[in-house]
């Protein structure tokens, strides 16, 4: 598949480290990606549910375009929202609900992760789409 620029230069970055141990360091690095939920706007609302840390996120649509803001207690978790928030922000919603978790796969990102946590990717990636969708109608 083809992915857009930003997307693909997290795949090559992934698929260039060997070491599992490096790609949990990377991947905590992009925690500095998320544009940070603070604290008192985290609601029930916006809890990301079935992740294995606590997770909020949050999705705006200004001048058609999907802005996320994230949190999350656990530095892994935080920096797949990071991650997640590169591929959304700053595109239509079209692009954002054409998009698959499947670039997280082909990145190698998924595998260095238990199950629980790469479930908890995809719930927050499901999570994003689904508020997308219900912002468009």
């Amino acid at each position: 598949m083809t992915w857009p620029a930003a997307i693909q230069e997290i795949i090559d970055e992934f698929q260039e480290i060997e070491e599992q141990f490096e790609r949990l360091e990377i991947l905590m690095d992009f925690s500095d990606e998320v544009e940070e939920l603070p604290i008192e706007q985290w609601t029930e609302a916006n809890l990301v549910k079935g992740c294995q840390s606590i997770a909020h996120i949050e999705v705006e649509l200004v001048d058609d375009a999907v802005w996320m803001k994230a949190a999350a207690d656990a530095k892994i978790v935080q920096g797949l929202q990071g991650i997640l928030s590169i591929a959304v922000n700053g595109s239509s919603p079209e692009d954002v609900l054409s998009l698959t978790p499947e670039f997280a796969e082909e990145a190698g990102i998924l595998n260095s992760l238990t199950p629980s946590r790469s479930n908890g990717f995809r719930t927050m990636f499901d999570m994003v789409q689904k508020r997308v969708k219900e912002g468009i109608q």
